[in-house]
């Protein structure tokens, strides 16, 4: 998904769910940081390298790709953009090279949406942005894994747009990345297909395109991981849903709801409001920022700031060094952290180790990723306060 759901819809999410406008506004804005807190931003800052949670398209041009290089990349997409569905999913008749790349295939609702609710829960509101980030990302990328994967990632050039009649238009793919998506041929900008297992080419959605994050885009594909048989995709559909499951995870963050499980949608919460975010997701457009915006405003009665990446910055780098875990990107730190501890600590316990060596920190101290040595660092001073 892109900034107009992860910013302005969460806002949206959030406010209904019951937090209030400056409270939507620290989770709406954690929960777009997810998608620009970089190793490149950190660096500019002086915050935690280990703390990244994406990666930009130059950093990742000349990245090794081999395993430990591998592994770098998985512990940043698979815990925040491409949260695995069934990490012990069936696998017939394939090696366990195969299989450790499709249990990493991302889909909502699995045992892991929720170890990340409850994660969230006491926690900052950096830590709720940053569960609703993952949440929002297991619908709108599902079936792709966060983890360079021809076989598992491919797809076949052939592939449909279905229009809101019911039409289907052939979609074409493109590499030309000036030229942008272009809604009314269908033309979209995709990877190079690139024949190597490893190659960063066939990371996440890349040879979709931008595709997955369109909330209009109702499409027809055939993936790689599936045999090449024809997947259909809905997304206006599964971003409403994803919406309305954002609205009951918080919910149950906030204390309004006694118990979170899988499945569940805060349906009736959001029914009157049904019409409005059904016409904002099905309308035709690249990026639907000022209709969500729009919709925040009437919601709350108070303006909606634009996102600002620079919002934090000075804050965090004129802390002094112990404070700087009491700034909001210091606890935004924190709450990427440990949710990668998590996430990984989960895929390493299933036997699958392209996320690399973890041990759960909170059960036997820092044993592992160099990643998670600050989180040890944040538990002590939190047990001597």
């Amino acid at each position: 998904m892109q900034e107009d759901f992860h910013y302005y819809a969460t806002y949206c999410a959030a406010f209904i769910a019951g937090y209030s406008h400056e409270e939507s506004l620290d989770i709406a804005y954690s929960a777009q940081f997810v998608d620009n807190c970089t190793k490149t931003l950190l660096t500019k800052i002086h915050g935690p390298m280990q703390a990244a949670t994406t990666q930009l398209q130059l950093e990742m041009m000349n990245h090794r790709t081999d395993l430990l290089g591998l592994q770098e990349i998985t512990r940043i997409w698979a815990p925040f953009h491409f949260l695995p569905k069934d990490l012990y999913s069936e696998c017939k008749a394939k090696s366990k090279a195969y299989r450790n790349r499709y249990h990493l295939i991302c889909g909502p609702n699995g045992d892991l949406v929720k170890d990340t609710v409850l994660l969230a829960k006491g926690k900052t509101l950096q830590a709720v942005g940053i569960a609703m980030h993952v949440m929002a990302d297991t619908w709108a990328h599902r079936n792709f894994a966060g983890t360079p994967s021809l076989v598992i990632n491919n797809v076949d050039s052939e592939a449909y747009e279905v229009m809101p009649d019911g039409i289907k238009h052939p979609m074409i793919f493109s590499h030309n990345m000036m030229a942008g998506d272009d809604l009314e041929k269908s033309r979209y900008v995709n990877t190079i297909y690139e024949p190597g297992e490893n190659t960063i080419m066939n990371l996440g959605h890349g040879r979709m395109g931008h595709l997955p994050d369109y909330s209009y885009a109702h499409y027809q594909y055939m993936p790689a991981w599936a045999d090449y048989v024809m997947e259909d995709k809905d997304n206006p559909k599964e971003n409403y849903k994803a919406f309305c499951q954002m609205v009951y995870a918080m919910q149950f963050l906030r204390g309004d709801v006694e118990e979170f499980k899988v499945g569940r949608y805060a349906a009736g919460t959001v029914l009157p409001y049904k019409e409005k975010i059904d016409a904002i997701l099905c309308k035709r457009q690249l990026i639907a920022s000022e209709d969500w915006k729009k919709f925040g405003e009437e919601l709350s009665g108070k303006e909606i700031e634009d996102y600002n990446l620079d919002k934090y910055q000075a804050e965090y780098m004129n802390a002094t060094k112990d404070a700087k875990e009491d700034t909001f990107i210091g606890k935004f730190t924190v709450g990427a952290l440990a949710h990668k501890s998590m996430v990984t600590n989960r895929i390493f316990k299933s036997g699958n180790l392209l996320a690399g060596y973890s041990i759960d920190y909170s059960e036997h101290g820092f044993k592992g990723m160099k990643d998670f040595a600050k989180l040890i660092q944040y538990a002590s001073k939190e047990a001597k306060q």
